[in-house]
């Protein structure tokens, strides 16, 4: 059931106990990804328990083709955007290309500002084993981070493109050695994206903190997608992505009767109007009137 606006006094705040709670219950957790207060507010009256402000928002927000274009700064301020929208939601600021990989210190230090700045819950890093001592470091200065394994955007460069991963044997054997590997390092959730079924399962036989999935099958604690990609705003969404709307052809045809209501003149709404008595005061000092221009 959808939560009423007025009810935001009386809510509890998700938070990674909350998370934690849904995983040992079974009960699977629905994940979007967001980037502006208004549609946080609308995701959070529609009980969306976790919010994702990924750097998606290079491709889907800012009309880049990679994700890596993301800056980091721009990122801040949407996280911090959305969490004023959806103030008892998680929110999961995304680290994006190069705010961790090129040195541990500035790697701290920029998933510290998703939590001050950014205002976020927690901060997302696509990862795998090597990152451990990262991990862990994060964690001992106080940061929750939750380790991105499988399909990992970022390295789409190396890949020739996006995909899946895990297709065979040894690399399926590595991406859960990598989620195992953050996991003991400190990471408190996981996600993983594009993987086989089995590779999902693995995962969730050797871990223990809530997994999130992107096109890794159903068996997730959570699920995640693009907020394009569910309102049918995209045009080629991943193969996973199956659209819960068609907003896209329903803003087009708002927008063009628009552009016909502008060209008739016909804008629609209530117009201001003057009172008489001033109306007449622009009369006698002999300023024309509509009827007379």
């Amino acid at each position: 059931m959808a939560t009423p606006p007025d009810d935001l006094p009386n809510r509890q705040p998700v938070t990674l106990r909350t998370l934690r709670e849904f995983a040992e219950k079974g009960e699977a957790f629905a994940c979007l990804t967001c980037y502006d207060a208004t549609t946080a507010r609308w995701l959070d009256r529609a009980g969306v328990p976790v919010l994702l402000v990924g750097d998606t928002a290079a491709e889907v927000i800012l009309g880049f083709q990679r994700t890596i274009d993301m800056p980091l700064d721009v990122l801040l301020a949407l996280t911090a955007a959305v969490k004023r929208g959806a103030p008892m939601a998680h929110v999961m600021g995304d680290m994006p290309f190069m705010s961790y990989q090129a040195d541990e210190g500035e790697a701290i230090r920029n998933a510290g500002r998703f939590l001050t700045e950014g205002l976020a819950d927690s901060v997302k890093v696509e990862a795998e084993a090597s990152f451990a001592p990262l991990i862990a470091k994060m964690a001992r200065a106080g940061i929750p981070v939750c380790a991105h394994v499988g399909s990992r955007p970022q390295l789409a460069a190396l890949r020739g493109g996006y995909g899946a991963a895990g297709r065979t044997a040894e690399e399926a054997e590595r991406i859960v050695e990598d989620a195992v590997a953050l996991e003991r390092a400190g990471a408190v959730l996981l996600l993983v994206e594009a993987v086989p079924d089995e590779v999902t399962e693995r995962i969730l036989a050797r871990t223990s903190v809530p997994l999130i999935g992107i096109g890794a099958g159903p068996r997730c604690h959570g699920q995640v997608l693009v907020i394009q990609d569910l309102l049918g705003m995209t045009d080629a969404p991943p193969r996973f992505a199956e659209p819960a709307a068609k907003l896209g052809p329903a803003v087009q045809q708002a927008a063009e009767q628009w552009v016909h209501r502008v060209r008739s003149r016909d804008i629609g709404g209530r117009r201001y109007t003057m009172p008489p008595a001033e109306a007449d005061k622009l009369r006698i000092r002999g300023l024309p009137g509509p009827e007379q221009k």
